[in-house]
C-alpha cells in the first residue's frame, strides 16, 4: 500500500476506488498531487498500465484533472456531479464563460396574463401555439417533426432520456474534447464515459465506429456549434456518421443543437436518415436568455413515449409562464432580427481571432460557434501566463477525456480590435512556456 498517499489495489477498480474513497474521507484534498505512475505501480506492485487504467476512470469521474508536466492531482471542487470552472479572479477579462453577449440578448418581458387559476398542466403539458413554432423552427432545417416535446434545457432532457434508457454501467459515446456539463452528467447518472475523437466536422466516424465496437447503448453529439472543439456536420461527414449508425438500431443517438440560431453554420441533420431511435435538441439560452431554461425536442415516437412519461412523474410539465415567454420572442420580429445580428456578430468575432492568431503561427480550431480550441502542451502554463496578462481563460482539462490539452476561448464578447492583442499575449506566453517548460 502507497501509505504517503492512502491508496491501495491491486486493479485498475480497486486502485481508482481506493482515491474516490480517501477524497470522500479528506484524506486527499483539492489540489493534492497523486503519485506518478510508474512511481504508484512499484508502489502496489501492479504494472504502469494498472494505474494509468485507474487514473483514466478517475478523470472521466472528474475526481482528478492532469496538468500536463503538473501531474494528476485531485480535482478542485471533487465532486460527483460537476466539475465547476474556478472563480474568476478580480479584475481579468473573462474569456472562460460561453455565455452569450447581453448586448445581443432581446429583453426579457413575462406575459402579462399567466395562467389562470391554480390547476394542473399534466393533461395539456404544452401550448399548442409553441409546439407548432417549434415544429416550424425545426422543420425548417429538415428535422423530422412528427412527434415533439419540450424540457427544461437540454442537460434536463438528455438526463431525462439516459435515466429512462439506460442501467448504472452502460456506456455512452462521447465527443472528446466535449461540453463538461454533459460530462458530469453521465458520470453522475452512473454510466460510462466512452470517447470519441472530433475533428472540424464533429465526431471521426472510425472513432464512433470503434465506440460502438465498444458496446456503448447511446450517442450524444453536437451537429454544428461543437463545444468546446467548433466542429460543424458536413454534408459528407453526416452521411459517413449515419452510415456506422444505421448498423446499431438499439442505439438512442442524441442530437444536441444547442446554439443552433448563432451557430453560423447550416445544420446537416443525422436525423431524418432512417435511424431507428434518435432525438434532436434545441435550446434557446444561447440567443434568447442564459435564464430561458426550456429545450424543444424532436424525436421518434418511442423516445417521445418514454422522455414524456417519465416527466409526467416528476415536473409534469414546463412552465407555461415560461413557454408564453419563449413563444412570444420566438415569433417577434425584432427578435429574430436581433438574433440574426447576434450570429453575423459571433462569426465576425470568432474569424478575427483564428485570423490573428493565424497570423502568429498558432493553430485554433473554431469552425461554428462561439467558442475557439487552442492546442497547448501545459495548460495550467498558459492559463496563468494568459493571467499575468490580464485573460482568463478555459483551462481544457475539464473538457477533455482522452484528447491532448488545450484551452478554450469564449469570443461572445471578444470585439476584432481585441483580437490582436489576445493573439500577441498568446503568443508571449507561448514562448515564456517554451523557455520555461523546453516547448
Amino acid at each position: 500500500m502507497a501509505t504517503q498517499y492512502g491508496i491501495s489495489g491491486t486493479s485498475a477498480k480497486g486502485i481508482a476506488a481506493s482515491v474516490e474513497r480517501a477524497v470522500a474521507e479528506g484524506s486527499l484534498e483539492p489540489e493534492a498531487a497523486l503519485p506518478p505512475v510508474r512511481r504508484l505501480a512499484d508502489d502496489l506492485g501492479v504494472s504502469p498500465g494498472t494505474v494509468a487504467a485507474a487514473y483514466k476512470e478517475l478523470r472521466r469521474r472528474g475526481i482528478v484533472i492532469t496538468r500536463g508536466r503538473g501531474g494528476t492531482v485531485v480535482a478542485p471542487a471533487p465532486a460527483v456531479a460537476s466539475r465547476r470552472p474556478p472563480k474568476v479572479p478580480e479584475g481579468l477579462r473573462d474569456l472562460s464563460g460561453g455565455h452569450p453577449d447581453p448586448a445581443l440578448l432581446p429583453a426579457l418581458v413575462p406575459p402579462s396574463q399567466l395562467s389562470p387559476g391554480a390547476r394542473s398542466h399534466r393533461s395539456a403539458p404544452r401550448l399548442a401555439r409553441l409546439e407548432d413554432a417549434a415544429r416550424d423552427w425545426m422543420g425548417a432545417d429538415g428535422v423530422p417533426v412528427e412527434h415533439v416535446t419540450f424540457a427544461h434545457g437540454a442537460l434536463d432532457l438528455i438526463g431525462r432520456l439516459l435515466s429512462v434508457e439506460l442501467r448504472s454501467g452502460d456506456a455512452v459515446a462521447m465527443e472528446d474534447p466535449g461540453y463538461h456539463h454533459l460530462l458530469d452528467l453521465i458520470t453522475a447518472l452512473g454510466l460510462r464515459i466512452v470517447p470519441v475523437a472530433v475533428d472540424d466536422e464533429g465526431m471521426r466516424p472510425e472513432a464512433l465506429r470503434g465506440a460502438l465496437r465498444a458496446g456503448v447503448r447511446a450517442v450524444v453529439c453536437s451537429p454544428r456549434a461543437q463545444n468546446p472543439y467548433g466542429g460543424c456536420f458536413s454534408v459528407a461527414r453526416r452521411d459517413a456518421l449515419v452510415d456506422v449508425l444505421r448498423d446499431e438500431p438499439d442505439v438512442l443517438v442524441v442530437e444536441n443543437d444547442h446554439a443552433s440560431a448563432i451557430a453560423a453554420a447550416p445544420l446537416h441533420s443525422l436525423t431524418g436518415s432512417g435511424l431507428a431511435r434518435w432525438v434532436h435538441v434545441r435550446t434557446v439560452s444561447k440567443f434568447l436568455g442564459t435564464d430561458l431554461r426550456w429545450a424543444s425536442a424532436a424525436c421518434d415516437a418511442t423516445t417521445l413515449a418514454r422522455h414524456d412519461g417519465r416527466l409526467l412523474l416528476t415536473s409534469g410539465w414546463v412552465s407555461h409562464l415560461l413557454q408564453e415567454t419563449v413563444h412570444g420572442l420566438l415569433t417577434d420580429t425584432a427578435t429574430r432580427a436581433l438574433v440574426a445580428r447576434a450570429q453575423e456578430t459571433y462569426e465576425v468575432r470568432r474569424g478575427a481571432l483564428l485570423g490573428e492568431l493565424d497570423d502568429r503561427g498558432i493553430p485554433a480550431r473554431g469552425a461554428s460557434g462561439m467558442n475557439l480550441w487552442v492546442p497547448v502542451q501545459d495548460e495550467s502554463a498558459v492559463v496563468n501566463g494568459l493571467r499575468s496578462y490580464g485573460w482568463w481563460v478555459a483551462a481544457g482539462a475539464r473538457f477533455r477525456s482522452s484528447s491532448p490539452p488545450g484551452v478554450r476561448i469564449s469570443v461572445a464578447e471578444l470585439e476584432p480590435a481585441d483580437a490582436a492583442r489576445l493573439a500577441s499575449d498568446f503568443a508571449a506566453v507561448l514562448g515564456e512556456s517554451e523557455a520555461t517548460y523546453g516547448g
